[in-house]
């Protein structure tokens, strides 16, 4: 199994006493023979390896953690050189997700510069409040450390940095008042909590004041998690959310629970290769492989027996383990913790230290889901009444409007991931810079422009290595979220071929030739420098080289725009229109605010979601007689494409059935609502050829809305003169999206593949048409029987 998490030690000495530390106060001594800091050839030799080791295993995202020690003190000069090399080498190979872990005591703002220019996140240690605290922080000779680190937290918390805050993490005394801990620690705002248990073994065991039977650490954590739920989960909380995605058989966040194999692996500052540092708790020279960088790749590392033992999941455990009823959840419990030398000489195979402590505190987890009645996964994006609410083939403007701010966040997270990847790109650095500079400055502005469906299109694009989508892109979003903003500032943008200039979701400037442009605001437009010549546009202008992004009022809840100027709009599986002449925008004008009466008439409960969070919508080239043209991508979410029909009705349904599709990919970007490695391909009634199972679930959630569609279309033309043939048609066609909707909600249902939040999104799905199907029944009985046939 390839190493995804790599701990780069730079310094290997510490600036505080602190009397729990595993590296300096517990059974290792082998830092004593290392070298202070990393020396300038063991970082670059790291690098190499780790991309050569991502390369060879084809991982999308490595992981790094700068650590030490304290690795502030390697200077910013060090941690530079480790940044800069592990960006060089892993460009076009994967992404960097770069990380320091630090006591806090020496970040300034020249380190968290260094941090903003690099994107390397940053998690503090930091035990609870000051009484906490300074039981074991503190300076050799006995000086507290707290006040420091409060200051390097309010540092981070300035606009400038404050996407770099990774988190806190505190190590558990239960001397400490736990109440008093989380509190204090929670005042300051943390993105994300983690609560250790300190490290001890069988041969040093953990404190415990009401004697060997007791289970404080239980007790401890027990007290914090039911604050933390009586709050509402106000903030993640690592280990918290690791046993409930483990009660119900979702992976562990952390390696100190759940079975999920190891797949970290250490660097020291001589390039010595290690195992987990929590090892140095067991006994001198535990994590030691005898490997470095120099001599050994990272499969060699691989395969020592230690790194082995650690990945072998339920099997690895020892028989008492295996028998226990928390035993996917708790895992057996940190590795160095099983520890116990004696005559018995069992090494690393008993139970945890903590044994106890965990089997009562998961217990009590799983017994409060059970007595509550809220089985929740963890702190994710919705609620289970808001994901009940879009199971139900709906979801309000509030919902909704929840999914776009996730999506945004995907975008910036992406966007960030881009950059990652070309870090060696310097020309690109200027524009990065002002990115990160409007992030703090005017995030409103940058977040207006990365929430452009198409913003994220391109993204993907250029991470697949797609000849169409170029680091361009980034400055095309600076330039529009300078000129939202209104700024004074020159952005140079690249002219595409055939002289487009793109303004993601202002529209398109068409310039003489391809080059750079300078493309900076005035007060009522923007200008852009091409070779000399000045091109002026106002916003109000009629320039026909500029070509606006036009949005039409269809209705007065809903404003939608018409894309039909980003060159990025090509992804939905049918050619898009070229731009609008007057008549094509004047029939789609009236087209959509004939259909948003339309939905606001007979289907309601879907105009708030779509007013909500369809922004856009980009024409398609006509379709061929007979046939209705619309689609959604799964990676621009606010947008469909649509060939727009003749009648307004159906181009109601064709906003309504593609705008679920919209919402559901959105959804399971942030909920896993099935088994993602079951490769099956099932067959559903609407389609020849079978389909995956995620695409089952969008058809079925999509024709919801279908369903509904033409269940509406026959009450309306229900009891009217003269449309017999049209309601007797739109009857049949409620029947047969009935029987068909019906039918695939017993697919997935029978799957096998379904999570908690699946089936229970599935129930939904199936409580919106249960009345359906007995309304149907109970005024036509047979005649208008749902066409119901197994195929699978």
């Amino acid at each position: 199994m390839p190493f995804r998490q790599f701990v780069v030690k730079l310094h290997s000495r510490c600036d505080l006493a602190c009397d729990h530390c595993y590296i300096y106060e517990h059974a290792d001594t082998q830092w004593k023979g290392r070298p202070r800091a990393a020396s300038g050839d063991v970082l670059p030799r790291t690098a190499k390896r780790i991309a050569e080791h991502a390369r060879a295993h084809s991982l999308d995202t490595v992981h790094v953690v700068l650590h030490g020690g304290e690795p502030l003190l390697a200077g910013v000069h060090l941690i530079r050189l480790a940044a800069e090399e592990l960006r060089r080498e892993l460009s076009g190979v994967s992404a960097l997700d770069l990380r320091i872990h630090t006591n806090g005591v020496l970040l300034d703002r020249r380190f968290l510069d260094l941090f903003a220019e690099y994107d390397i996140k940053v998690g503090i240690s930091l035990d609870g409040d000051r009484a906490a605290n300074d039981l074991h922080r503190r300076y050799a000779d006995g000086r507290s450390s707290y006040a420091k680190v409060l200051k390097a937290i309010d540092l981070l918390q300035q606009p400038e940095y404050r996407r770099l805050f990774a988190g806190l993490l505190c190590t558990i005394d239960v001397r400490n008042d736990p109440i008093a801990v989380y509190d204090a620690l929670l005042a300051l705002k943390p993105p994300r909590l983690d609560f250790l248990l300190p490290h001890s073994t069988w041969d040093e065991p953990p404190l415990r004041p009401d004697g060997p039977e007791s289970t404080p650490y239980a007790d401890w954590l027990g007290a914090v998690y039911r604050r933390w739920e009586d709050q509402g989960r106000p903030v993640p909380v690592r280990t918290f959310d690791s046993v409930l995605r483990t009660l119900h058989g979702l992976s562990s966040l952390t390696e100190n629970l759940g079975l999920e194999p190891a797949d970290l692996v250490v660097v020291e500052t001589d390039g010595t290769l290690e195992q987990a540092d929590s090892l140095k708790t067991a006994y001198d020279g535990a994590s030691a492989t005898g490997f470095n960088v120099f001599d050994h790749d990272f499969d060699t590392a691989a395969r020592h027996p230690g790194m082995i033992d650690r990945q072998h999941g339920l099997e690895g455990l020892c028989q008492e383990c295996r028998n226990c009823p928390v035993v996917r959840s708790c895992g057996g419990g940190l590795y160095a913790h099983r520890y116990e030398s004696g005559s018995a000489g069992t090494g690393f195979d008993n139970p945890s230290v903590f044994c106890r402590d965990l089997l009562t505190f998961i217990g009590d987890v799983a017994e409060h889901e059970r007595m509550t009645g809220e089985p929740r996964v963890e702190a994710e994006l919705l609620s289970e009444d808001q994901l009940d609410q879009l199971a139900s083939g709906y979801g309000d403007a509030d919902v909704v409007a929840l999914l776009g701010a996730e999506q945004l966040e995907i975008g910036r997270e992406l966007l960030a991931t881009v950059w990652d990847r070309a870090a060696d790109r310097f020309e690109s650095k200027p524009v990065w810079d002002l990115l990160t500079t409007l992030d703090a400055e005017a995030p409103e502005a940058l977040d207006a422009t990365l929430a452009h469906p198409y913003t994220r299109a391109w993204a993907m694009r250029c991470l697949d290595g797609d000849a169409g989508a170029d680091l361009g892109g980034m400055a095309e979003i600076a330039a529009v979220a300078v000129l939202r903003v209104g700024v004074e500032k020159e952005v140079p943008v690249p002219v595409r071929r055939g002289g487009v200039l793109r303004l993601p979701g202002l529209g398109l400037l068409l310039l003489d030739g391809p080059g750079t442009a300078i493309v900076s605001g005035t007060a009522d437009g923007f200008t852009a420098a091409l070779d000399g010549v000045v091109t002026r546009v106002r916003w109000t202008g009629a320039d026909r080289r500029w070509q606006p992004v036009r949005r039409i009022a269809a209705g007065p809840d809903w404003t939608v725009a018409l894309e039909d100027t980003d060159p990025q709009r090509d992804i939905h599986q049918w050619p898009v229109a070229d731009r609008l002449d007057d008549a094509e925008l004047a029939a789609w004008e009236a087209g959509l605010t004939e259909a948003w009466r339309f939905v606001h008439r007979a289907m309601p409960r879907y105009a708030g979601g779509v007013a909500a969070g369809l922004s856009n919508i980009t024409p398609l080239q006509s379709a061929p007689p007979g046939k209705d043209v619309s689609a959604a991508a799964r990676d621009a979410f606010g947008t469909v494409g649509i060939a727009r029909p003749t009648a307004a009705d159906t181009l109601a349904l064709l906003i309504v059935h593609e705008f679920q599709h919209v919402k559901l990919g959105a959804v399971l970007d942030v909920h896993d609502l099935f088994d993602r490695d079951d490769a099956r391909l099932f067959r559903v009634p609407w389609r020849d050829d079978p389909r995956p199972l995620e695409g089952v679930f969008q058809g079925t959630y999509a024709h919801v809305a279908v369903t509904e569609y033409w269940r509406a279309r026959w009450h309306d033309l229900s009891g009217q003169v003269g449309v017999g043939a049209t309601a007797d048609h739109a009857l049949a066609e409620f029947a047969r999206w009935l029987g068909h909707t019906a039918e695939a909600l017993g697919i997935l249902s029978e799957s096998g593949s379904l999570t908690r939040l699946g089936g229970r999104f599935v129930a939904g799905m199936e409580a919106t048409l249960t009345p359906w199907l007995d309304e149907l029944r109970s005024d036509h009985g047979d005649t208008a029987r749902p066409v119901v046939t197994r195929t699978r």
